[in-house]
């Protein structure tokens, strides 16, 4: 047998932003997520689903950072990619960038079955900040789009199970710990691609786990997946079981009918295959299948309204078409947790190609046909076959290094010598950040820095909580001390930590800061505010260079302080905070919104209306904030600019 599928290298060239250095800031405040329901819907849902809903949601971001760095400016910039491909389809993925399929292309028809952006540009999605749209994305983790979104995974070329070759990505997901892989490979002649996907929980405890596959594709489609209920998902944060395909009078299958954003996710009834389409007017598009234990399947839209449309343009650029996203998850919904045993793995296969079916007419006859030309094209049974081949061929080591993710998986493995066939995480893949967690990990010391520079990442789960309880009290590990018993929930140990590290630290406002958060999240907004001005002063003192490093810190910490000192009103003092800005950040959307706010706390109304006549762009404006419109409606009756106006639900709370 001739294999033609192969894997080779590939360099795109994009119009792209720069992601920029990740905030130095520990995110101790408490998650911001958008996915949350009033307790009156858990009433209503089947027992399983409402106590995955309650299922340890998680309630913060550490021990990773938040990447805010990136801005709107977008250049030509090569963008690694990696290429599996047979006569049929042509496979485009990321390992830098999330491992994303960027492009599945059909090659005897030429048709892209995804919705490709032509540009790379982060917007404020991800659990941590920068996400971009587009493609095929890996979400696990937590609710919402994963933290490693635009971060680096490990890639390599792994024999498949046919005897060609597998394109094989993994990480360390490191909100709840855990190791995961995706294996990518196409049979010869198939039109599918085979995407074999599994999580592992080393731990002798059981984890919460979540997954979703999330494909976004043109939105000028018919959905369609085999369920004749939904629950309905929308920003006004209320979770409720609707009809498919119509409700309230409108065919919601047909993503431009919402008028705001909303998430349907379909009860797929059991016993029933599970699968979801995308096809276009003419019958032509995606679809995506996989085996059981990935049971859920979901329709997010942006909607027809003012907000929608302008999310749209404000993630790609001028003249592209709008999208959907079709996914596929663990749960029924995105708001629940799955849990995972101790020791134990779940692992499940997905298959994505092109299906020609008519989409029109009544519901129950549209499904049918899909199913039935599904069926056609790829049976059930071929993709259960796919699946049992495969899972031996997981633990296969890899034969060809073709990209290096993070070296937070390393220091795991080296910390309690886990074995993990198949998902290598070697000592050489330790780097600079590690590198003071592997001393301690050797010594029992967390090092002191060997120069003056923001405090690195700090590990919160209990193995390293119990070792900075244990190392010697130099003022750098109370610090990091403090952080870990902060996420644990220990505030008040937190605070005495912080507290004893102050008289002997040579690095003052990382613990200032530490503190006017434990202040703010008590309730003590004035002594918050002193102590955002103090430790903005302190920073300003230390401050090297104007390079990446210390320019993210005065950014991440001005932004902080200045928030701090206008809700304490005291202007003066926010206006010393803005005159010490570097210039380059000042200019910044989110600092030019925050001039305006500064303005109108000075009384100068006219002055902060200006700075909206001007314009500027908040390059990291979170979903579903409604920060902007809150400050329009304090400077003008008049309607909120279209440029402005984010909202995704219908009225702004």
């Amino acid at each position: 047998m001739v294999v033609v599928t192969r894997i080779r290298r590939e360099v795109l060239t994009l119009p792209a932003a720069r992601l920029g250095a990740d905030n130095p800031l520990p995110p101790l405040r408490p998650l911001d997520e958008v996915h949350r329901i009033d307790d009156r819907d858990r009433e209503e849902m089947p027992r399983d689903m409402a106590r995955q809903l309650g299922h340890e949601p998680l309630g913060s971001l550490l021990p990773v950072r938040v990447r805010d760095g990136y801005g709107r400016t977008r250049e030509p910039r090569p963008v690694e990619a990696l290429v599996i491909e047979n006569d049929r389809l042509r496979a485009t993925i990321l390992p830098g960038l999330g491992g994303r399929i960027a492009s599945l292309l059909h090659l005897p028809t030429g048709r892209e079955l995804l919705y490709r952006n032509p540009v790379f540009q982060p917007a404020n999605f991800a659990l941590n900040g920068a996400w971009y749209s587009g493609g095929i994305e890996w979400n696990i983790g937590a609710t919402g789009h994963t933290t490693l979104s635009c971060a680096p995974l490990h890639a390599a070329r792994v024999p498949a199970p046919d005897g060609g070759e597998m394109l094989r990505l993994w990480e360390w997901e490191r909100l709840r710990d855990l190791p995961f892989q995706v294996d990518l490979w196409l049979p010869e002649g198939s039109d599918f691609l085979y995407v074999g996907a599994r999580i592992r929980n080393p731990h002798e405890r059981p984890v919460p786990t979540y997954w979703w596959s999330n494909i976004a594709v043109p939105e000028d489609v018919r959905v369609l997946a085999p369920a004749e209920e939904a629950w309905f998902f929308g920003y006004e944060r209320r979770l409720r079981r609707v009809p498919v395909p119509t409700y309230d009078g409108v065919d919601r299958t047909y993503p431009p009918n919402s008028p705001y954003a909303a998430d349907y996710f379909y009860e797929v009834p059991d016993g029933r295959r599970r699968w979801i389409a995308a096809l276009d007017a003419d019958g032509h598009g995606l679809v995506q299948t996989s085996t059981d234990v990935l049971r859920g399947r979901k329709l997010f839209v942006w909607g027809g309204g003012p907000g929608g449309r302008r999310w749209q343009q404000w993630l790609t650029e001028p003249g592209t078409g709008g999208y959907c996203e079709i996914q596929a998850g663990l749960a029924r919904t995105q708001l629940e947790h799955v849990r995972l045993e101790a020791e134990s793995e779940v692992s499940w296969l997905e298959a994505y190609g092109p299906l020609d079916a008519p989409p029109g007419g009544e519901w129950t006859e549209a499904v049918q046909g899909a199913e039935r030309r599904l069926a056609s094209a790829l049976p059930r049974t071929r993709v259960e076959e796919a699946y049992a081949v495969w899972k031996p061929c997981a633990d296969t080591e890899p034969a060809e290094i073709l990209a290096v993710g993070s070296g937070w998986g390393a220091l795991e493995v080296l910390r309690a010598d886990w074995k993990l066939p198949g998902t290598p995480f070697p000592e050489s893949a330790l780097g600079e950040a590690q590198a003071p967690w592997r001393e301690l990990l050797r010594t029992g010391s967390l090092p002191e820095p060997r120069r003056v520079r923001p405090p690195g990442e700090t590990l919160v789960a209990p193995h390293w909580r119990d070792m900075l309880e244990t190392a010697p009290a130099t003022p750098h590990t109370e610090y990091h001390l403090g952080v870990a018993q902060w996420h644990a929930g220990d505030r008040a140990q937190a605070v005495r930590s912080w507290e004893r590290a102050l008289p002997l630290a040579p690095s003052l406002w990382p613990l200032l800061r530490c503190l006017a958060v434990a202040d703010q999240e008590a309730g003590h907004h004035e002594r918050a505010a002193e102590r955002y001005a103090d430790a903005f002063d302190d920073l300003c003192r230390e401050r090297r260079d104007d390079g990446e490093t210390w320019t993210a810190a005065v950014a991440a910490l001005g932004r902080e302080t200045l928030e701090a000192l206008l809700r304490a009103r005291r202007t003066a003092q926010a206006r010393a905070v803005w005159d010490r800005l570097l210039p380059a950040v000042r200019q910044r959307g989110r600092f030019r919104l925050l001039h305006a706010e500064l303005l109108l706390a000075e009384g100068s109304s006219a002055r902060a209306r200006a700075v909206f006549d001007e314009g500027f762009e908040v390059a990291d404006l979170r979903e579903g904030a409604d920060v902007i419109g809150r400050l329009w409606a304090r400077l003008s009756d008049e309607p909120l600019p279209a440029r402005h106006d984010f909202r995704m639900r219908p009225d702004p709370v």
